[in-house]
């Protein structure tokens, strides 16, 4: 296992790893090894490669290096009443470096969008060894293609992210979680009227009955929202919310977790019943094996991921939704540009390359 620490020691590493043709598995904290296809390669730890760069508060951005854990990164923003937005999961030990290639948001996702929308540049060193730097520090600094966004959700397949420029937001001035008790199918109907509606919604969690509803953004617009409304004031709203960004929720518990993304106003027909409804019914959870929704999310217009899974089915089955041929081609050309011998990560995220 190599042990990295600084810029140079990761490209001399993978340089030699280029040269040599040998497979590199990238690993900071290690809290999404279950994630994504099989781990293959040799160790290449990125951990020790940490600390924050740099912070403005008032340009409303941060930098660190990969291996800084989001706890530190997260603390330092809450000194200063700011956050980072699309709220990841932490895993335990998850690294900068590691949520963005992993691309995980959690449940503030559905109003302030995903791990690539605030991602403002990157420090990337290509499976040849070379460093390279995409994007910036604010968003005017972004012309042409967006490759740091191209980065997120990547799986480490294109390059060791090295550091990464984030976009942080105040944290809302005031907050409040409404529970509601009905069915999966109401509760879909109620989100999808919801979100025609302009609310302050920042989370949603449906699971065995009960819906969960957390309203952030001005004290008067959350006031207003909760008297329309109605439903019962929330207990433990923020340990709720945490069991939900971590996964730690009894809705998450099984061997086999799949995730499906799928439009909103997607019926549930067709799926087995989803064990949680999240993102204003455009992310649905489903434990157990369940042969037929790969299928029956494509035809709703979406997509199924095998989140969570023993090693027999993800081999058999693959993490993620197949691609057509176009885009399988388009996707093996991107790898063979940034990383011609696929020495890193192989296998992370399609079988392919």
């Amino acid at each position: 296992m190599a042990v990295v620490t600084t810029l140079d020691e990761i490209v001399a590493a993978v340089a030699s790893a280029h040269d040599a043709k040998t497979p590199l598995r990238i690993r900071g904290g290690g809290s999404k090894d279950f994630y994504g296809g099989m781990l293959a390669g040799d160790v290449l730890d990125v951990a020790g490669h940490r600390g924050i760069v740099a912070y403005e508060p008032t340009e409303l951005f941060v930098t660190a290096r990969c291996g800084t854990p989001l706890s530190e990164i997260e603390a330092t923003l809450a000194e200063r009443g700011q956050m980072l937005a699309f709220e990841p999961p932490r895993f335990g030990a998850a690294t900068a470096g590691g949520c963005v290639a992993a691309g995980l948001s959690g449940p503030r996702r559905q109003q302030a969008g995903a791990v690539r929308d605030f991602v403002l540049g990157v420090r990337l060193v290509d499976g040849a060894g070379q460093a390279l730097s995409f994007g910036g520090q604010v968003m005017k600094n972004v012309a042409g293609y967006d490759v740091s966004r191209l980065i997120a959700g990547s799986m480490g397949t294109l390059g060791v992210i090295a550091e990464v420029t984030l976009k942080v937001l105040p944290r809302p001035v005031a907050e409040t979680t409404l529970v509601f008790e009905m069915t999966a199918e109401d509760a879909l109907a109620r989100l999808n009227a919801w979100g025609g509606q302009p609310l302050p919604v920042s989370g949603s969690f449906w699971h065995a009955g009960r819906l969960w509803l957390r309203l952030s953004g001005a004290r008067a617009a959350v006031e207003a929202a909760r008297g329309r409304l109605g439903g019962e004031i929330a207990v433990d709203a923020e340990k709720h919310w945490i069991s939900v960004r971590e996964q730690t929720h009894a809705a998450f518990a099984g061997e086999v977790l799949w995730r499906v993304a799928l439009p909103p106003t997607a019926a549930l027909a067709g799926f087995d019943p989803p064990s949680a409804i999240e993102w204003g019914g455009a992310l649905r959870w489903h434990t157990g094996v369940q042969d037929a929704v790969r299928g029956a999310a494509a035809r709703a217009g979406g997509h199924a991921v095998l989140y969570r899974a023993p090693e027999s089915l993800r081999c058999r089955e693959g993490a993620f939704a197949p691609l057509s041929p176009a885009l399988l081609a388009l996707h093996r050309r991107l790898k063979k540009g940034f990383d011609p011998r696929g020495i890193l990560n192989p296998g992370r995220l399609y079988a392919e390359f």
